[in-house]
């Protein structure tokens, strides 16, 4: 995955000044400190939290790399950075809230890749971290390079293709039977999918799953006649769930894995942004 990825972002040297920061204000000078400074690590580390806790859609991500950084003393105290990261997404969905530390990688040809420029301002002596601005520019590995190192590696489709979405009924079908939650999930919308060839067509899919109102207690004949619960009561969850249509078994083998977050989770992301 790194030589990929390396090849991804290019040859740039660490800490270039290609793209530099908005002209300062008042008299405090532009510091030009270098990447694997301690407090420059730290407001990435930081900026690259609250970028993910803002982040509605997709997954977290997780830094490749400091492209650059510039410091702003303040001052009273505190430092404004501006940062460029190189990023790489990961297997967790934003609706998790998991710290990018704690998410594992994608596989090189699954990967969306790009940079997020961020303006953070900490002052660590009155421990406050306040991300301005930022704006990320992602994109999906080129299927060029996923077919040079990996020929046989599913690509990344359409996740609005009907057959992604049956796929993702299919495998949520396996979880609401095998499952103890007490209410049966819906799925909400397919976030990801690829196809692949194996003993016949082979589907992958992502995608987030929400409660609704019927009890797993009640016989409900079609999921998707039930109604969601409301968005202050509903558990909000995310799969991973494959179908493999085995053309000489004349088979289907269905697997699904989901996280199911507690509302407290959202509940109490909420009072902490409002702080």
């Amino acid at each position: 995955m790194v030589l990929l990825i390396s090849m991804l972002f290019g040859i740039q040297a660490l800490c270039s000044w290609a793209a530099s920061p908005p002209a300062r204000e008042g008299p405090t000078a532009l510091l030009s400190p270098t990447c694997d400074d301690t407090a420059v690590e730290e407001a990435a580390d930081l900026a690259l939290r609250q970028i993910n806790a803002d982040r509605k859609e997709g997954y977290i991500l997780s830094l490749y790399r400091i492209f650059s950084v510039r410091e702003q003393p303040q001052e009273n105290t505190g430092s404004v950075f501006y940062l460029i990261l190189d990023v790489v997404d990961t297997e967790c969905h934003v609706r998790s809230k998991k710290l990018w530390k704690n998410c594992t990688a994608r596989p090189a040809h699954t990967s969306v890749y790009g940079q997020c420029k961020a303006i953070i301002y900490i002052n660590q002596a009155r421990n406050i971290a306040h991300l301005n601005t930022y704006e990320c520019t992602l994109q999906p590995v080129p299927p060029r390079y996923i077919w040079m190192l990996c020929p046989d590696c599913p690509v990344d489709d359409n996740p609005t293709e009907p057959r992604y979405l049956e796929a993702a009924v299919q495998s949520l079908a396996k979880f609401n039977e095998e499952s103890e939650q007490t209410h049966y999930f819906s799925v909400l919308n397919v976030t990801r999918a690829s196809m692949q060839w194996v003993v016949g067509p082979a589907y992958f899919v992502e995608f987030l799953v929400q409660e609704t109102s019927c009890s797993k207690n009640d016989t409900t004949a079609d999921i998707s006649k039930c109604k969601p619960l409301s968005s202050e009561l509903a558990q909000i969850g995310f799969c991973k769930g494959s179908v493999v249509n085995s053309r000489l078994e004349h088979e289907q083998f269905v697997t699904i894995s989901c996280e199911i977050y507690s509302v407290q989770v959202f509940l109490n992301l909420i009072l902490i942004l409002q702080e």
